[in-house]
């Protein structure tokens, strides 16, 4: 009989040879592999950081050029901010320019003051239009009497017909003394904006946005309205106010950290002027 031909294959041992070779073949290349993918992760860790903290400071820039002047507040050992927030302006009719009697001007004298006054110009529409709830405020240099916080400047809007604003209280005709705009202007404020940094080793800690439609008292504390979270991963932060001298203006910094439990961590510094002309 002829001899079967033995079939090929490979032996146990070729094998473990092969699969031994393959295995080092791959902790070299993920050896040489291992710090670009670490470097594409935290890269990405890194980005997703920045657009968190950019956006959020995006945010209280654009709010803060709408604060009323005189109205910043930095609190809690500079981990609070807090300002009235404006949603438009205008020019009142006042009665030194002896308007016709269809105009009602805005008095300061408590003898002929009244509760509605008229506004120089077109009514503002749209999200800019003056509606009941709004408050209503006058030269605004940040003491008393001309304190939005305080009350002495600042009255609510009841009713508005066209030009025609009607006050639920004048304050600005028993203020001792009164403060009247020296170029007739007033500015309308739709409520408080706090924004409050709580920080936390490795990233725990958050920033908050409060909004409350009511005056609060400036100090940045107490029952503040509704919160929002802006930011998570907050690591530190940090506000500052400096009015700038003999200037009607000032500079907010906001400096923000946001880091990870990997140790990944950013920091951001913005830096806002305001304009503080009543």
């Amino acid at each position: 009989m002829r001899r079967s031909r033995r079939m090929g294959g490979f032996t146990l041992v070729e094998a473990i040879i092969v699969i031994t070779i393959t295995g080092i073949l791959g902790g070299v290349v993920a050896l040489f592999m291992r710090n670009s993918v670490e470097n594409y992760v935290d890269s990405a860790a890194r980005a997703e950081m920045t657009d968190v903290a950019d956006l959020a400071l995006r945010r209280i820039s654009r709010e803060l050029r709408l604060a009323l002047p005189n109205s910043i507040v930095v609190a809690n050992n500079q981990r609070t901010l807090q300002f009235l927030i404006t949603s438009t302006g205008g020019r009142y009719i006042d009665v030194a320019d002896a308007p016709p009697a269809t105009l009602l001007p805005l008095d300061f004298n408590p003898a002929t003051a009244s509760l509605a006054f008229n506004m120089a110009g077109a009514a503002p529409t749209g999200r800019q239009a003056i509606v009941p709830g709004n408050f209503i405020t006058v030269f605004n240099v940040g003491v008393a009497p001309a304190n939005a916080y305080t009350g002495g400047n600042i009255a609510r809007v009841a009713a508005v017909n066209g030009t025609l604003i009607t006050l639920a209280s004048n304050p600005f005709a028993v203020a001792s003394p009164s403060m009247p705009s020296p170029t007739n202007r007033f500015q309308v404020v739709t409520g408080t904006v706090t924004y409050v940094c709580t920080p936390a080793a490795g990233g725990a800690g958050n920033l908050t946005r409060f909004v409350s439609p009511n005056i609060l008292d400036g100090t940045g504390t107490g029952a503040l309205g509704t919160g929002a979270l802006l930011a998570n991963m907050v690591s530190g932060c940090r506000f500052d106010y400096s009015v700038l001298a003999n200037t009607n203006a000032a500079l907010v910094g906001v400096t923000l950290g946001l880091a990870r439990a990997n140790g990944e961590n950013i920091n951001l510094v913005r830096q806002v002027h305001v304009d503080n002309t009543p």
